[in-house]
């Protein structure tokens, strides 16, 4: 899981279960998501991977608050002081007030699926299954530039969860896109663009809705939650997507 730089100070982490990525500005630190509970040392290793300290880690941005993206949030924030900031419509979630995820039943029903049985074993043994939040995250400012390391744009797209956020940067050309958009996922028998499948999305039509909103932006480079790196054009990876899910224009 060696970080991979995108471009200058944006490097992607890319991990079989859940990617998160790190945007730096000289020694400081900017971490989009942070994996599973059970990875805590591999994204504090990642940061060391780059040349940072983690004492360094200026801002925790969460793209949502599914286990497998805050898993170190509040770890990060308890042990370098780093807040943990959120789409204010997602604060809620991350406080676990209310919730927007597969229930146990959702899962059972589906483990029939291929690559359901292994994911859920995988996702027991990363802690996927503890009820974890954030104590007080940070509602983020939603217009303009965010002022932590990398200046990432927060842009809403609900569905996948009411308050889910990607980020873009227009000066590398690169969205990073959580669980919105992304290119695959071991319960996925597909690669490429695509939807989580429709019972790991809490508002599947809101979420189709919301490709749209991805695909106006400036970007050739998608970072996604889960798979690879896609390059192209970001509309054109949204327009699939949102034809591999059943909703044409």
């Amino acid at each position: 899981m060696k970080p991979a730089e995108i471009a200058e100070g944006v490097f992607f982490v890319h991990s079989e279960m859940v990617n998160w990525v790190l945007l730096t500005e000289s020694d400081a630190v900017t971490v989009i998501d942070t994996g599973y509970p059970g990875q805590r040392g591999e994204v504090e290793e990642s940061v060391r991977a780059i040349g940072r300290d983690p004492h360094g880690i200026e801002a925790v941005l969460i793209t949502h608050a599914h286990v497998d993206h805050i898993g170190s949030a509040q770890y990060l924030a308890e042990t370098y002081g780093a807040p943990v900031l959120v789409h204010p419509a997602e604060a809620a979630h991350a406080r676990r007030e209310c919730h927007e995820v597969a229930t146990p039943w959702d899962v059972l029903s589906n483990i029939g699926r291929p690559g359901v049985l292994s994911w859920a074993m995988k996702l027991v043994r990363l802690g996927g299954t503890a009820k974890y939040g954030i104590d007080s995250p940070t509602p983020m400012p939603v217009l303009g530039a965010l002022t932590c390391p990398g200046a990432p744009v927060p842009v809403l797209v609900p569905g996948h969860t009411s308050g889910h956020t990607v980020y873009h940067l227009p000066d590398h050309g690169v969205v990073i896109s959580g669980d919105a958009l992304i290119t695959g996922h071991p319960t996925s028998p597909i690669s490429g663009p695509q939807l989580l499948p429709q019972w790991l999305n809490h508002y599947y039509g809101t979420a189709a809705v919301s490709l749209d909103i991805i695909g106006e932006l400036g970007a050739d480079i998608l970072l996604p939650g889960h798979g690879p790196i896609h390059r192209g054009s970001l509309a054109e990876a949204a327009a699939t997507a949102r034809g591999r899910a059943g909703f044409t224009l």
